[in-house]
């Protein structure tokens, strides 16, 4: 699937976005993007590791995970994830 990085993830993961292949739910592709880029981890994902990370925003083919089933949104090869921080501004 494709995964694409904004704002400081991309800083993160050195990359735009990139192909990841396995994961079959949301939990599963944090998880595998935390192996990856350990920096992810606390970002993405809470402290047990059971659940999305306060300040990370989800979507899945533009839905966010919130619309849909959670940190337990089903995946295919034919989705794509976009991730980004939380961010504030004024």
């Amino acid at each position: 699937m494709l995964v694409k990085f904004f704002a400081t993830y991309r800083q993160i993961s050195g990359c735009n976005q990139c192909d990841i292949s396995g994961p079959s739910s949301v939990l599963e592709l944090l998880e595998e993007v935390s192996r990856r880029w350990p920096a992810f981890r606390p970002l993405v994902l809470n402290e047990a590791g059971t659940e999305k990370g306060e300040d990370a925003i989800i979507l899945v083919n533009g839905r966010h995970i919130e619309h849909l089933d959670g940190i337990r949104t089903a995946l295919s090869e034919a989705d794509y994830v976009a991730l980004t921080p939380l961010v504030a501004g004024g």
